[in-house]
């Protein structure tokens, strides 16, 4: 297995800089403690001092007890004008109180010159003492040395330079970044081989000892720098994304020694994103065989992935490796036989080991297969020698050529299957509706809010039902219409709510006269599940998936 590794989140600070990606200080808790349950090493909290937020944060997460994760605040060398000890940068990070401190310094000599507008020779100054500065406060202390790989390319000794100097300033890891992103998985092996052999060989006496963490988070033993054979310091990965190898970059770093990488979950950050630790954390301990801590965990991974792109109000992307909605699904008819019969045909890993389900794809490429599948999962009863799988699978490609979609929509596929089978309760029937928009011809300007009203007439076990309702809406008062009209039959609608509400637009070159696929969420206090209709009219495409939204609730409270 090797010796462990250390996993350094900066979620909570690197992440932020996405667009928009945005965290509260109760969310950045919230996540820091979803962290620590996974198992993240370290952290990275934020800039204290950046704004109120950051240091606010800092403040709070005091008042947890993690049990695992340690904190760590960001910052920079110090501003050349000033001494360490009166540099407000500085001051404010030992001002966190945090067990650990990461600074970055610049490694590339066009950033010298041209960002800080120093001679090198000032730029090597300011790393080794400002870091030397910061030792004595803290337990941990990390160098991220920024635009490393650019800057090693551009002029090789300079940036060897600013390593030695972090290593005399008491830097207990050297994090090499690639800051642009732009370096190549060949550049970076290359690289990352020459800086060991030029550390192992360079006379470096470090400030302080090394001190690594152990699995609980604590500090380990004392390991004085600069031994014969042996690195003063470790080395670290910090990659981004800009040309699509972030991953590959960290996971080729470790297999040549590195032993800090650094990340976000779900790869969110500036630009194109960072190294995405959802990838990183699963492939070192389920195929390169590393240990870390969060490696006993992975089973939470998906969870956790999930939980920060909700705290982020973002769209989770499905297409995620390992924890993506389809990473393990699976549509063609000859795939979904195969895995049935044995799973590693077409998945490289078994979705439980992440946290992950297998998903059997209902599709206009589905298979007898496919539909046996969903039969089982649904609890129906149904024989591969069934004449109704035919006739299911045959009505099933019908609707998908005319728009309909079932991958996010099972609840409709189920109620499709059933009522193939005459298993279906009608539980009331449509007489007809209608819906009205009005807008006062008076009214100043198109923030005026358009009044809707919808009407439906029902049939519910014989009786005839009028209802009408106003809404935020025509879908809305629809939906407060239908509802107003059966509650007294079935008051346990009552406790369904409606969570998202999707359109999208099908052969869009017809204009204002095309298809629409009408996409409903919806859910009570035990499950959700989705519906879908698809018409002309997005009126009518809306009311398809509401009545089946409704259905299934109905038809689900009867079987429970």
């Amino acid at each position: 297995m090797g010796e462990q590794l250390t996993i350094y989140d900066t979620t909570l600070r690197d992440g932020t800089q996405a667009e928009n990606f945005n965290l509260s200080v109760e969310d950045k808790v919230r996540i820091t403690l979803k962290l620590d349950e996974l198992g993240v090493d370290f952290v990275e909290g934020g800039w204290p001092g950046a704004n109120p937020a950051s240091t606010r944060y800092f403040e709070e997460i005091r008042n947890y007890e993690l049990k695992h994760t340690v904190v760590a605040a960001f910052g920079s060398t110090r501003n050349f004008s000033k001494p360490p000890d009166q540099d407000p940068n500085l001051t404010a990070l030992v001002a966190a109180k945090t067990r650990a401190i990461t600074i970055f310094g610049k490694s590339w000599d066009i950033h010298v010159r041209d960002a800080l507008r120093i001679e090198l020779e000032d730029n090597l100054q300011i790393i080794e003492d400002s870091l030397a500065y910061l030792r004595p406060h803290v337990e941990f202390l990390f160098y991220d040395a920024e635009h490393f790989f650019d800057g090693y390319k551009a002029n090789p000794p300079y940036a060897l330079q600013t390593l030695e100097r972090a290593v005399a300033g008491g830097a207990q890891c050297l994090v090499l970044c690639d800051t642009n992103g732009g370096t190549l998985p060949g550049e970076i092996a290359t690289i990352f081989k020459e800086v060991e052999q030029h550390l192992d060989n360079a006379t470096i006496k470090a400030s302080a000892p090394t001190v690594r963490l152990r699995g609980n988070g604590q500090a380990g033993g004392a390991e004085e720098g600069g031994g014969a054979g042996e690195l003063p310091v470790e080395l670290g990965i910090h990659a981004h994304n800009d040309s699509e190898c972030a991953v590959a970059n960290s996971l080729i770093a470790v297999s040549l020694g590195a032993r800090h990488v650094q990340g976000t979950i779900n790869g969110i950050g500036e630009r194109c994103g960072n190294a995405n630790l959802t990838s990183i954390m699963p492939a070192l301990a389920l195929k390169m065989k590393r240990y870390f801590a969060a490696a006993e965990n992975m089973p939470k991974l998906t969870e956790t992935s999930r939980f920060v792109t909700e705290l982020g109000n973002l769209a989770h992307d499905k297409y995620q490796p390992y924890v993506g909605q389809s990473a393990f699904a699976h549509k063609g008819g000859i795939h979904v036989s195969a895995v049935k019969r044995n799973p590693l045909t077409y998945e490289h890993i078994d979705p439980e080991r992440v946290g992950n389900v297998r998903r059997i794809l209902i599709s206009d490429q589905a298979g007898r297969g496919n539909i046996l599948h969903k039969a089982k999962k649904f609890g129906i009863d149904l024989d591969s020698k069934d004449p109704q799988v035919s006739s299911i699978l045959k009505k099933l490609k019908e609707l998908e050529t005319q728009g309909f979609q079932f991958e996010g929509a099972e609840a409709s596929f189920e109620l499709l299957m059933r009522k193939a089978l005459g298993t279906c309760k009608d539980y009331f029937h449509l007489l007809g509706f209608r819906v009205l928009g009005q807008k006062d011809p008076c009214a100043l300007g198109p923030e005026e809010e358009v009044v809707e009203e919808a009407t439906v007439r029902l049939e519910v076990g014989g009786e005839a039902v009028h209802s009408a309702a106003l809404g935020k809406g025509p879908v809305n008062a629809l939906d407060n219409a239908l509802r107003k009209a059966l509650n007294s039959f079935y008051p346990q609608l009552e406790h369904m709510e409606l969570l998202d509400y999707k359109v999208r637009v099908l052969a869009s070159e017809h204009g204002t006269g095309a298809r629409v696929r009408v996409l409903i969420e919806s859910s009570d206090e035990h499950s959700t599940w989705g519906t879908v209709g698809v018409s002309h009219d997005i009126i009518e495409a809306s009311w398809q998936a509401l009545v089946d939204s409704i259905t299934y609730k109905l038809m689900k409270d009867e079987r429970a």
